[in-house]
């Protein structure tokens, strides 16, 4: 029986079939163009010849999956895993959160999908983390147990984030006071990129996709905001790593980090990464990797259809 993976950002969303040796039929769609994910998926499906037609689908979603149903958190579109499996006639749908799926692609990945930041060597057996940063900002674990993998389903990304300097507590401040509330999204996103920007040089927003392009052409100011980026990212990477003793690495995602792998990599990031006082030895020994792969999450949920 084939299956439809695709996984489904607050921006895009890539569908694929689940092929023997990886996923397949990859297609690339901003959600912007659709007004549902039952019509960008039934676009995809169309496109298809009637015997690659899937009877089953995983979908994996940037948001909470809760009786199997979703609300995206990015985005307008609200999902219900039984509704849409009758919109496109399949015979089952599975909804799993986006970071979910992409923690079981963490096992998969080849030395010429990831690169490493820094020392530390991975305890095969340890758990591992995956958080990146890209319309929000995603975070998993993946644990060991006796009969293989198990990924953790969170919402890390939505706990609060802490300051590391003075200037970092007044961006933290200045977000809290506009927003109530100042989570690590908040600050470590796309739409984080562009808040950063805005309180430290002031002027009107700039949207992310802009400052990208800005950040590829080395302009100064825009450096420095992802440089702030970048440490802020190290904090929330090293504080999850101490909460689960990830020694089996932390992996860093998302579509921000990859497209700029030079500047991140040179970055503060895995300084700021071990600076954890008393337990910065700790943090030395765990491994940190940016995942160069492209479409991981697709592999993630190609890795599960394929156990």
């Amino acid at each position: 029986m084939s299956l439809l993976i695709a996984d489904i950002g607050g921006t895009n969303t890539r569908c694929a079939l689940a092929g023997p040796d990886g996923p397949v039929q990859q297609q690339h769609f901003r959600n912007q163009d659709f007004p549902s994910a039952a019509a960008l998926l039934d676009h995809y499906l169309g496109n298809l010849a009637a015997a690659d037609r899937p009877q089953a689908a995983a979908l994996a979603v940037a948001a909470p999956v809760r009786n199997d149903t979703v609300q995206m958190t990015n985005l307008h579109w609200s999902i219900n895993a039984g509704e849409l499996r009758d919109a496109l006639g399949l015979h089952t749908l599975t909804l799993l959160n986006d970071f979910e799926a992409l923690a079981c692609a963490l096992p998969v990945l080849d030395d010429t999908q990831v690169r490493q930041i820094g020392t530390g060597q991975p305890d095969p057996a340890g758990t591992k983390i995956v958080i990146g940063p890209g319309t929000g900002l995603g975070m998993s674990a993946l644990v060991r147990e006796a009969d293989g993998w198990r990924a953790l389903a969170g919402e890390g990304g939505h706990a609060s984030l802490a300051a590391n300097s003075a200037q970092e507590a007044a961006i933290i401040n200045k977000a809290r006071e506009r927003y109530g509330h100042c989570s690590i999204e908040r600050l470590v996103s796309g739409p984080g990129l562009s808040l950063i920007h805005e309180l430290l040089h002031g002027g009107e927003p700039l949207p992310p996709e802009q400052l990208g392009e800005l950040i590829s052409s080395g302009d100064p100011s825009v450096c420095a905001s992802f440089a702030l980026f970048c440490d802020l990212l190290g904090t929330a990477a090293a504080d999850a790593a101490l909460m689960l003793g990830a020694f089996g690495g932390v992996y860093i995602g998302g579509g921000i980090a990859p497209r700029h792998e030079e500047r991140f990599c040179s970055s503060g990031f895995r300084r700021r990464f071990t600076t954890k006082g008393r337990y910065a030895d700790y943090l030395n020994t765990i491994p940190t990797y940016l995942i160069l792969a492209p479409n991981p999450t697709l592999i993630g949920l190609w890795t599960l259809a394929a156990t």
